[in-house]
């Protein structure tokens, strides 16, 4: 029995992150996870940002509301769904990923959760566990699954190689050189292969 574990932000839907950098005009919020490997020093360096500007998850969710699927990642999801059981794992936020996930028909989503106070001020995060990507594929193989992985960041990495076969999508050079032994693609049709020849 499988489960493919799959990233989200940069994976199956756009970097958020940049896309409210893009959209407020602050470009030190492009930095993602491809970028800083320690998640939590990253989140708390991007609620300081927010502090710093008076913006908050009104606005995040403004510029959310805008942002589509990358472009066939909807008919992915939909033929892996068809083929085999799949879970999208992200470091991102219910409150993110809410109408991404309306766009892609409602999949199976493990993330974390933000802590809001008045007016929509981000106050902090509440991460579901530590090293949620790994802790999640450990625990599924832990009930008899066997998992397959894809992501594309530094946080990613721990999923995909503690998984029976796991691969690189859409990622940087530079991750992709640090981690050769990895096959690495960019197309939904070569991943989708990929996944199925590896079940």
């Amino acid at each position: 029995m499988n489960v493919v574990c799959l990233d989200m932000e940069g994976v199956i839907v756009p970097e958020i992150w940049i896309a409210f950098s893009e959209a407020s005009g602050i470009p030190e919020l492009r930095r993602t996870t491809r970028d800083e490997p320690d998640y939590n020093k990253l989140m708390n360096w991007r609620l300081g940002i927010l502090a710093e500007h008076g913006l908050g998850l009104n606005e995040i969710q403004d510029v959310i509301a805008t942002i589509d699927p990358l472009p066939g990642a909807k008919e992915f999801l939909d033929e892996l769904r068809a083929t085999t059981q799949a879970i999208i794992v992200s470091d991102t936020f219910e409150q993110f990923a809410q109408p991404l996930m309306k766009k892609l028909g409602w999949p199976t989503l493990f993330c974390n959760t933000l802590e809001v106070g008045d007016g929509g001020v981000i106050t902090g995060f509440k991460m579901r566990c530590e090293k949620s990507k790994l802790t999640t594929v450990r625990g599924l193989q832990s009930i008899g699954y066997e998992t397959i992985a894809v992501g594309d960041s530094f946080n990613d990495l721990a999923m995909i190689r503690a998984s029976k076969a796991g691969f690189l999508f859409r990622s940087t050079e530079a991750i992709i050189a640090d981690n050769p032994d990895l096959q690495a693609f960019e197309e939904f049709d070569d991943l989708l292969a990929a996944i199925k020849a590896a079940l």
